[in-house]
């Protein structure tokens, strides 16, 4: 077992309860099942009000399980992903280009949360891409762009069309890779991957069986304002307490 200093008492309230939210985040990935070992990441940006006019961030000690990760074990980094503070686990410089890319672009964006699954991977590398045959479909395709895969996604150079490729959209889906969700909220970014990945999970397990049928293009146009009566106006923030009961249900420690 890790055992890891808190730093509740080093920081402000508010960067600790950024800490606890996006600890519950990871921690959540992993039992949906969406983590790939070690090797995807979820970044939260820090508000002005902790970080002053620097652009710092959250990520994940590189090396540790999704469902390892404590709110006292999150390494905060500047946009080169470099440690601002003294932690014994390294950072992944690599990993965050994605995320330091869509940050950069996105200055509004307080969560970029990535998935390599195998329905996400399965349907980024289908001629179609995502197809309007399902309501979590409808969610996804109102914001919806994607990045043609360019290898491994560690070189500063692909930043530009990344961005170019992303807009103003919130669901990314990055051919032959995996999914990136853009949320103003790590509520808002999970919410988005969940209906991203069900979207994806229900997509496959149709295709296996014999014609689809599609949903009307003038309903998926007007899928922005069915999600905010679905959610009450709040996004993420509807589910958002009752994800955290379940964390502290199946994965207590998260907020250590």
């Amino acid at each position: 077992m890790l055992t890891i200093p808190s730093l509740q008492a080093s920081v402000s309230p508010e960067e600790w309860q950024l800490r606890c939210d996006l600890a519950a985040c990871y921690r959540l990935v992993a039992l949906y099942g969406w983590s790939d070992l070690v090797f995807t990441h979820i970044s939260a940006k820090l508000p002005e009000s902790v970080s002053g006019p620097d652009h710092q961030f959250l990520i994940n000690p590189y090396g540790l399980m999704f469902e390892e990760i404590t709110a006292s074990s999150l390494i905060k980094v500047d946009m080169q992903c470099n440690k601002l503070h003294e932690s014994p686990f390294p950072v992944n410089p690599a990993g965050f280009v994605i995320h330091s890319a869509v940050h950069e672009a996105r200055p509004e964006a307080g969560c970029v949360l990535h998935t390599h699954t195998r329905a996400g991977v399965a349907v980024s590398a289908q001629q179609g891409g995502v197809l309007p045959i399902s309501q979590q479909s409808t969610f996804v395709l109102g914001s919806l762009a994607y990045h043609e895969y360019e290898g491994v996604a560690f070189r500063d150079e692909e930043k530009p069309r990344l961005q170019a490729d992303l807009g103003e959209a919130n669901f990314l889906m990055l051919r032959n890779h995996g999914l990136l969700t853009v949320g103003k909220t790590i509520a808002d970014a999970f919410l988005s991957m969940y209906t991203f990945e069900n979207t994806c999970r229900i997509q496959i397990d149709a295709q296996a069986g014999g014609e689809l049928t599609q949903v009307n293009p003038q309903i998926v146009s007007g899928v922005a304002q069915a999600m905010r009566v679905q959610t009450g106006g709040l996004g993420g923030a509807f589910a958002w307490p009752a994800l955290l009961r379940k964390v502290e249900r199946e994965a207590p420690g998260y907020d250590s």
